[in-house]
């Protein structure tokens, strides 16, 4: 991952991940409305800070991945964005974000930084194609992906189990040149 690049937008600024994250995202952890939508973090305990730093420290020499804090203008940290498993002889990437920070929700700052981090995948990766998986109950987040511009790519049933329930699955991806034709 490169950590010298900044990407800035009207609403966020993308910036390296830093150890300073930490406490945040140990806070955010443990919070159920925020973990509910990441399927990975579902029934494991929040992480101590040490935890998170050795994560954080972990993922900042992962060549297969690059991840940014989202930062509103106001300064404020408010979650991360991120492009993991890079495949770089098949060009692809799967795309993931959180805002953790509860009162910058359903207001644009997710989708600017997908925006932002599909545009870096495509232009500076030179990826061919992103994708994402999805609780099917996401509908806010299901609404921003095809902001930015994902198309529904298929279901996989019951894959995630919450509260006592089985949940689908969405998978959804964006193709370099339905991009380029988007932003036009």
């Amino acid at each position: 991952m490169n950590n010298r690049i900044t990407l800035k937008g009207k609403l966020v600024t993308l910036r390296p991940l830093s150890l300073k994250d930490a406490p945040r995202f140990c806070q955010w952890f443990k919070d159920f409305e925020v973990i509910r939508f990441l399927s990975s973090r579902i029934g494991k305990a929040a992480p101590t800070l040490k935890q998170e730093r050795k994560w954080i420290s972990d993922a900042k020499k992962d060549e297969t991945e690059v991840i940014f804090s989202i930062v509103a203008l106001d300064g404020t940290h408010i979650g991360l964005v991120r492009l993991n498993s890079i495949d770089y002889i098949h060009k692809n990437a799967e795309y993931g974000i959180f805002i953790g920070d509860k009162r910058y929700w359903g207001q644009g700052y997710g989708t600017e930084a997908g925006k932002l981090m599909i545009a870096y995948g495509f232009k500076k990766l030179k990826l061919h194609m992103i994708y994402l998986r999805c609780a099917a109950f996401n509908i806010r987040g299901e609404k921003s992906y095809k902001k930015i511009g994902f198309k529904p790519a298929g279901r996989i049933r019951q894959m995630m189990y919450l509260n006592k329930c089985y949940h689908d699955h969405l998978w959804m991806d964006l193709l370099q040149e339905e991009w380029e034709k988007k932003k036009k």
